[in-house]
């Protein structure tokens, strides 16, 4: 990038936007910059790749041959050191009380060496990493939360906010550019890595998501499992042209959410990870506090819409840490007409009596 060309910095954004509360301390403007530079490191290690030793399987305790997280999923050796850059990155600086993440069971206490803030960070340091042996674009996602008052250790409960309680969310894609999408309640801006200077810069500005699309993206091998209400706006889709919809759509699917919600961002579009049947102990598959929420929270300060389909996702109270629930997010008439679906389904689209409100497989939005 040419030296005369003109870019603002993030550090700079957050200045600007700090002006408008003259009685601000600047611990928030220090968090997100020590945030941003966590996404910095984890970048770093992902354009490495196998030369820097940091792709496959972790090992596990004991010589186990793998690790296994809270969740039961097998962790990638960057998963561990992703975990690793936003704990040690963000620990010192004075601004949190506390931090939750994908990676651990229990919320991680900021060191008694260390001063305590008035936020929370709750985050998943490296979404998609199913991705990262193949090279596929993954990232990471985070949210932040006000901590109660004069807190010296955090619990589980302190975490439990709704989404419409955040401060900040974004995320960081590691793609062919890393870039940084952020929201601090006042719309969506993207911040681009430029490699030679170390810093993000603001390439763009008050993102809006298109209210209309003709793509959208769910794992279609699922589609036995799905709920009516999904069944028949996906057969909608596919029908194309020539069905009620009048007109033809395109699927996409790439499981990395942060790359589908980057796209919804940029072009706009519908992603869907429903609840479904296939393991009615659980609400959905995605976790509510560090997936759902601050993508919910870009989507609609972008003017798009984020929704379990039943109600909008930042309304859900959480109940547990690593609470799974349905999502769908994207273009807004899109979204909205889901919602419709769940709500007011036709009578030939009604479900049999197995999977009824009164079923064996009711469970909560």
């Amino acid at each position: 990038m040419p030296l005369t060309e003109h870019r603002t910095t993030l550090t700079q954004f957050l200045i600007e936007e700090r002006r408008r509360y003259p009685d601000a301390s600047g611990d928030f403007n220090s968090l997100i910059l020590n945030v941003a530079l966590a996404c910095k490191s984890i970048s770093r290690a992902v354009a490495f790749g196998e030369l820097g030793g940091v792709l496959g399987n972790a090992s596990g305790a004991s010589g186990a041959d793998t690790s296994v997280n809270v969740q039961g999923e097998t962790q990638k050796k960057l998963d561990i050191m992703s975990n690793e850059a936003f704990l040690h990155v963000t620990e010192w600086g004075g601004q949190l009380a506390g931090m939750a993440s994908e990676e651990m069971e229990l919320p991680y206490q900021i060191p008694s060496q260390f001063p305590k803030g008035k936020y929370l960070l709750v985050f998943d340091p490296l979404d998609g990493s199913s991705n990262i042996d193949v090279n596929v674009s993954v990232g990471s996602i985070f949210s932040v939360l006000r901590a109660a008052d004069g807190l010296e250790s955090v619990s589980e409960s302190d975490f439990l906010q709704p989404g419409t309680q955040q401060v900040a969310a974004g995320y960081a894609i590691y793609g062919p550019s890393t870039m940084l999408m952020l929201t601090v309640g006042t719309g969506v801006n993207g911040f681009t890595l430029d490699p030679n200077l170390g810093e993000f810069m603001l390439t763009h500005s008050d993102l809006k998501i298109p209210p209309d699309t003709n793509e959208f993206a769910i794992n279609a091998s699922n589609s036995r499992f799905w709920e009516e209400p999904i069944k028949r706006y996906v057969d909608e889709c596919v029908a194309g042209k020539s069905g009620s919809r009048g007109k033809d759509f395109n699927m996409r699917w790439i499981a990395s959410m942060v790359a589908e919600a980057h796209r919804i961002l940029m072009r706009g579009g519908v992603f869907m990870y429903p609840r479904d049947s296939k393991d009615p102990s659980k609400c959905g598959r995605l976790r509510l506090l560090y997936e759902a929420n601050p993508i919910g929270f870009l989507m609609e300060q972008a003017g798009g819409r984020a929704s379990t389909g039943r109600q909008p996702i930042m309304a859900v109270q959480p109940t547990s840490l690593h609470q799974r629930i349905g999502l769908i997010f994207g273009s807004r008439n899109e979204v909205e007409r889901i919602e419709a679906y769940h709500n007011t389904p036709r009578k030939e689209d009604l479900p049999s009596p197995l999977f009824t409100e009164r079923s064996l497989f009711r469970v909560s939005a």
